[in-house]
């Protein structure tokens, strides 16, 4: 296929890449015919595959009813049932929903939401968010300030608030102490979160953000037993909000409809996108308590914030349908399940490979952090573009994976995220394993260089 000179503005201009034509399962097709096998989902997106059917079948028949309608004008039928679902299904007391079109908008909201709740009940002095080192939550302005990534943060630094901090991520491979228990590591780190508000001041502090499970910039990272709880007993008590971000790691991509499900958690506010549209749709979410919504109700009765394209009926009809493919088919326990046997059969498989130190995730939500030494963790030098190298290499092998660098701060560390759709079969599985073997195989002369 001849292509004329492209007029698209790509995320890097020195690349050149293929021309995606079609999509079908877990698979995606050039332009020349070659196939390539979807182990991370775009982004931790594609959850239901290429060709969703019932998705798109709902998608049609909206666009044919009724494409498009503001929200300042109408409510509509698809916004209804789907805030309605998800409420139902919600952890805690989340009880309204916010729709937007992806995950910087959903964390954008979140903060301006957290900031409102404060001046509508009379807390004006609570403008401060904390957050984590080696976190992620989006590239608009104010999500970026939030985010903990360097890399990320530094070209912008003039442009974001002074009004965050960062404290520990929940890091246990290269965090935790010698003869420290996962236990006594995650407490040690969560009681930063309590020395941080008391920096700051208790009555300045706003909210709190984390990712549940850790995706991009650490490479799929759960949290240790226990962490979670005592950072909900902080927030408690010193009256500060617990937004959790779960735009990467929620709608089932972990085992359960929302990751906090299984760390017991009430947060008060959520952010999810990615999953809910499943690739097929632009659409995020965000879920706040009935306590946070009620305070803008019956005090200024407006949240100053808004987008045009936020509750998008089509979008909505589709994230509808997404979930209720979710719901239906009991995917979450299936992600639980197939997770589990991804993760042991890459343990298995990479256990003696000398550039592998860690093999982590949770659900289809799987990362492995390749290093330089095994047994000191030291990660591979910093002079190759190590993550583009990989990515390039499983693409010839007709594999999609997301490799990442700066996994330890920013600048240090590599990764490799898996998220594939939770429509994999096992023997798609074992492809993904056999063809990412087949990468690290041939990127081994690279490795060698980078130890």
């Amino acid at each position: 296929m001849i292509m004329s000179i492209s007029h698209v503005f790509p995320r890097r201009s020195d690349s050149q890449l293929p021309t995606a034509v079609a999509g079908e399962g877990c698979w995606l097709t050039d332009a020349n015919g070659k196939h390539y096998l979807d182990a991370s989902g775009g982004a931790a997106v594609s959850c239901l595959g290429h060709s969703a059917k019932p998705v798109l079948d709902a998608i049609c028949q909206q666009l044919q009813q009724l494409a498009y309608a503001h929200t300042s004008f109408f409510t509509t039928e698809p916004a209804e049932q789907l805030a309605d679902l998800l409420v139902r299904h919600a952890p805690g007391n989340l009880d309204r929903v916010y729709f937007v079109s992806g995950g910087s908008e959903a964390m954008e909201a979140s903060l301006k939401l957290c900031r409102q709740y404060f001046l509508e009940i009379n807390q004006p002095q609570r403008s401060h968010v904390i957050a984590r080192r080696q976190s992620y939550h989006g590239n608009t302005l104010g999500a970026l300030s939030a985010g903990g990534n360097q890399w990320r943060r530094q070209p912008f630094e003039p442009l974001l608030t002074s009004s965050v901090s960062h404290i520990s991520p929940c890091y246990h491979y290269r965090g935790a102490e010698l003869d420290e228990s996962p236990e006594e590591y995650g407490l040690r780190v969560a009681d930063e979160l309590e020395t941080e508000i008391l920096r700051v001041g208790p009555e300045r502090v706003a909210a709190f953000l984390a990712e549940p499970v850790v995706g991009a910039t650490l490479g799929a990272v759960p949290p240790v037993r226990g962490y979670f709880q005592r950072i909900q007993e902080i927030c408690d008590q010193y009256g500060v909000l617990l937004v959790l971000d779960e735009v990467m790691c929620g709608m089932g991509r972990t085992g359960s409809l929302f990751a906090c499900e299984q760390e017991g958690l009430a947060p008060d506010v959520v952010c999810i996108a990615k999953g809910l549209g499943a690739g097929l749709q632009p659409i995020g979410a965000m879920l706040c308590t009935d306590t946070i919504y009620q305070a803008i109700a019956q005090g200024s009765g407006f949240f100053q914030h808004g987008h045009t394209y936020q509750g998008h009926p089509t979008a909505c009809a589709a994230g509808f349908a997404v979930l209720q493919e979710l719901l239906s088919q009991n995917l979450p326990a299936q992600v639980k399940e197939k997770g589990e046997r991804l993760h042991q059969d890459l343990r298995h498989h990479f256990a003696d490979h000398p550039y592998v130190g860690d093999v982590r995730g949770r659900g289809l939500f799987l990362g492995i952090e390749l290093v330089r030494n095994k047994e000191t963790k030291e990660p591979l030098h910093t002079t190759f573009n190590l993550p583009e190298q990989i990515r390039q290499t499983a693409m010839q092998q007709g594999l999609l994976c997301y490799p990442m660098g700066g996994t330890i701060d920013g600048r240090r560390g590599n990764h490799i995220l898996l998220a594939p759709p939770f429509t994999i079969s096992d023997v798609e599985l074992d492809q993904v394993v056999d063809r990412l073997s087949s990468t690290l195989s041939a990127i081994l002369p690279v490795l060698n260089k980078a130890a």
